[in-house]
């Protein structure tokens, strides 16, 4: 059960005692405004939520007294093992299986849509942009990933030329350097001119010479590529100036070391690629299941595997999240969080993804190739959100 998932459980239960008259109180429509979260210092189980503390004053009872009324409602839920109250009146749920086994059976069926909302919601959503190479791009993949949340979305923009072009007039015809570089970068904008009433504009510090010249829009290539000056543009949150010219440091994006993050997800990535064909050669494939340590430990999990896990799970939210602030730099900056658990994951001296020596290959081997390769499959479905490609060789 994912972040998400569990938020919509705990909505239900909320539901459920508001109609057996226990509470009365507004409940929430959308999951997101339920807030789940790994537990903190003090809590227990997987997962947490101080629903009932946001709710107390509405519902006229105290945070303790609410998180009791819900308490054996959402331990009856599927899935839902026990529940737990620390605190004031947090809520903390243990999930019902192997959890392990179960976010890594979730992303295997799911593939690279683990996390995005099926099917879509209805709503709808418009994200206005100025003429700025970088508002366009941010805009762009908020797109992808409000529709990954089942939203639809228009982006608009201020005009096709500059504001001193003669040809302002005619804002359906797109100034052809403004449109080659839209493409060059593969973004889609869907109608130019000013809307008819005022809308919220994305406007994140503009980018400057992305392409090398004075003016941002009209050289004709792109110095850093695609995928590295998307990277560029995104990874940064959108009030901190991004790093596109060699005086800036912009060359860094495109640099093979552990010093650059983009080619840190990428790399992790085409590792996990790596592995599930070494491990075609050695005669067997990914199986989700227990991932004990193959030298014999007790523990059902390492902690590097641990901390891969938790990332794991945290995608969903982290994607609803990106979503609801558009966002992207959220979801960058977690799949960034993502390659270096599975780095240090796929490298750990125990509990190795391949046997080593003369070794044969173990159910806990296969249940953690599962897991390196649910790693690799999250890592491409971000990157893709991104607008950026994801190679299986580098």
């Amino acid at each position: 059960m994912t972040p998400v998932e569990l938020s919509r459980t705990v909505l239900r239960a909320m539901r459920h005692a508001v109609d057996a008259g226990e509470l009365s109180v507004a409940v929430p429509v959308e999951a997101g405004s339920v807030r789940v979260e790994r537990p903190r210092p003090g809590g227990c189980g997987d997962f947490a939520t101080n629903v009932a503390l946001q709710i107390a004053g509405a519902a006229g009872r105290s945070p303790r007294h609410v998180a009791e009324v819900l308490s054996p409602r959402l331990a009856a839920e599927p899935g839902i093992a026990g529940v737990d109250i620390t605190g004031p009146g947090f809520l903390n749920i243990t999930l019902a299986g192997a959890r392990a086994d179960a976010v890594v059976r979730e992303i295997r069926e799911r593939g690279r849509c683990y996390g995005h909302v099926h099917p879509d919601t209805g709503a709808l959503a418009q994200i206005h942009v100025p003429r700025e190479i970088r508002a366009a791009v941010l805009a762009d993949s908020a797109r992808r990933i409000l529709r990954s949340q089942g939203v639809l979305v228009r982006v608009t923009c201020d005009a096709a030329y500059p504001a001193a072009s003669p040809a302002a007039a005619t804002p359906d015809a797109a100034d052809p350097a403004w449109a080659d570089a839209l493409d060059a970068l593969d973004v889609r904008i869907d109608a130019y001119g000013r809307p008819p009433e005022p809308l919220p504009t994305l406007r994140p510090v503009p980018a400057g010479p992305v392409h090398g010249g004075p003016d941002p829009h009209r050289p004709a290539t792109l110095r850093l590529g695609r995928d590295a000056t998307r990277w560029a543009l995104l990874h940064p949150a959108p009030h901190d100036h991004p790093r596109i010219t060699p005086e800036q440091g912009g060359d860094a994006h495109l640099v093979q070391r552990e010093s650059n993050p983009l080619f840190r997800v990428r790399y992790a990535y085409a590792r996990s690629r790596a592995l599930t064909r070494n491990a075609a050669e050695l005669g067997f494939d990914a199986r989700p299941g227990d991932t004990t340590d193959p030298a014999g430990s007790a523990r059902p999990l390492g902690p590097a595997a641990s901390a891969l896990l938790d990332a794991l799970a945290d995608h969903p939210a982290t994607l609803a999240s990106a979503a609801r602030h558009r966002a992207p730099d959220r979801l960058a900056r977690q799949l960034v969080v993502i390659a270096d658990a599975f780095l240090a994951f796929q490298s750990a001296p125990r509990g190795a993804v391949l046997p080593l020596g003369d070794e044969k290959p173990s159910a806990a081997h296969r249940a953690r190739l599962a897991l390196a390769e649910a790693a690799g499959t999250v890592l491409a479905g971000g990157l893709s959100l991104l607008g950026i490609s994801a190679p299986e060789y580098l």
